[in-house]
């Protein structure tokens, strides 16, 4: 009685865990998995909030570039004299009604001035532009990189899991048989539900990572589920040359803000020169019948304002640009060389921790026979089994490493990380 009941609660609980793994099946199959690198960069162009912000801010220089041409507007003018007066005031003066049109006239080579500087403007902001679409392509590409050694490290605790489970079955046998203690059950058993948490924990790491790059690429629901398609390509990689590039996205931004605020020193050099305000028009005068012809020129005198504050403020912000300019040049160097070594570096981790991988995957399989057969204890397939695991985690680490330093030196070359990527 005791053994059929027992039976029955086993058969409703798998038929319980049957009907669950059926509605994550189907939640899954609903959901949106992770799409290939390169497809989701071309679909975050126009969802992602960074990319958005900047091309937003180079359509703004462009903008102002182009209204830097425009022409000071005329001004229409109407003046009316003597329309009222005290005592015969009005008949001895009549009323005198000016329309006139008056125009400035920029002069100094402002507006050219003001043309070059917004135009450098927007170079600089094309350039800046050009520079945070490499950023957002870099943070991406690791991004996604990340969620495949989540991706990865849930696989490997699945398939530890799997031994866990199977070893725990080959003690609990050998214990019915009288060949092992009790606490080599319990010790299985404890290894097993270790091994559960640790899924676990890196299942949530996995929807972590992928809520993470949902909202970088701006998706408003995260995605559910990665292939790898990185990591797997950490084994074929290549070294570039460890010569420094001459030229990057970097170096032409800093450039740009360079000659964006020379250009800035010469407006404000110019602003000072008088613009000269000429005007013409005609006045009606009613009490001879006539029509008279008026002209005029204006010219403010610079005696109060000659704006050399704003001369050796802009002049401060050339030097600040230069010196970030030379910054970038020295980091240039430096990040190259940090990049090309950690890569080498990676490249050289990575085959030694497949060779360690293979090496525990072997010592595993020799010593669970081993066990089956009684010469291996309980205690000795566990920590060979445990070795197995970390080997395995040290390698998918060790590919991801040598992904970023690809990524890292990619970003430093001017390149979209993976553009091949199917």
């Amino acid at each position: 009685m005791g053994c059929s009941v027992f039976r029955s609660a086993r058969v409703r609980a798998a038929l319980y865990s049957i009907a669950i793994a059926g509605s994550l099946q189907a939640t899954v199959a609903r959901a949106d998995p992770l799409p290939p690198l390169a497809e989701l960069l071309r679909q975050s162009q126009s969802m992602a909030p960074q990319l958005i912000e900047g091309e937003a801010n180079l359509q703004a220089a462009q903008g102002l570039a182009r209204q830097a041409a425009a022409l000071p507007n005329p001004v229409v003018s109407y003046q009316s004299e003597n329309f009222a007066g005290t005592r015969d005031f009005s008949r001895i003066s009549p009323v005198q009604n000016t329309v006139s049109l008056s125009q400035t006239l920029e002069v100094g080579g402002k507006r050219s001035a003001r043309i070059a500087a917004e135009s450098a403007d927007a170079a600089a902001a094309s350039a800046g532009f050009e520079q945070a679409q490499l950023d957002f392509a870099r943070d991406l590409a690791i991004a996604y990189a990340t969620c495949e050694v989540a991706a990865l490290q849930v696989k490997l605790l699945e398939d530890e899991l799997t031994r866990a489970v199977e070893d725990e079955r080959a003690a609990r046998a050998l214990v019915q048989a009288g060949r092992e203690s009790d606490l080599r059950s319990i010790q299985a058993r404890a290894a097993l539900t270790n091994t559960q948490a640790r899924l676990e924990q890196a299942r949530a790491s996995l929807g972590e990572s992928l809520i993470r790059i949902s909202t970088l690429a701006g998706v408003a629901e995260p995605y559910t589920d990665v292939r790898p398609l990185l990591l797997p390509r950490a084994d074929k990689l290549a070294l570039p040359t460890d010569q420094a590039p001459v030229v990057t996205p970097a170096l032409r931004t800093a450039e740009a803000d360079r000659e964006s605020a020379a250009r800035r020193v010469d407006v404000e050099r110019r602003r000072p020169i008088s613009d000269v305000t000429v005007s013409i028009g005609s006045r009606r005068l009613p009490g001879l019948d006539a029509t008279a012809l008026v002209a005029g020129v204006s010219i403010p005198i610079p005696v109060f304002d000659q704006n050399r504050g704003a001369i050796a403020a802009q002049r401060s912000q050339l030097r600040a640009a230069e010196a970030r300019l030379s910054a970038v040049r020295l980091q240039l160097t430096a990040d190259w060389r940090s990049a090309f070594a950690q890569a080498r570096a990676a490249g050289l981790r990575l085959k030694a921790s497949n060779e360690s991988e293979a090496a525990a995957r072997e010592a595993y399989r020799l010593s669970r026979i081993g066990y089956d057969a009684g010469r291996t204890s309980l205690m000795e397939l566990l920590s060979v089994r445990r070795a197995l695991g970390e080997a395995q985690s040290q390698a998918v680490e060790a590919r991801f490493a040598r992904v970023q330093a690809q990524i890292t030196l990619s970003h430093l070359l001017g390149q979209i990380p993976f553009e091949d990527t199917p």
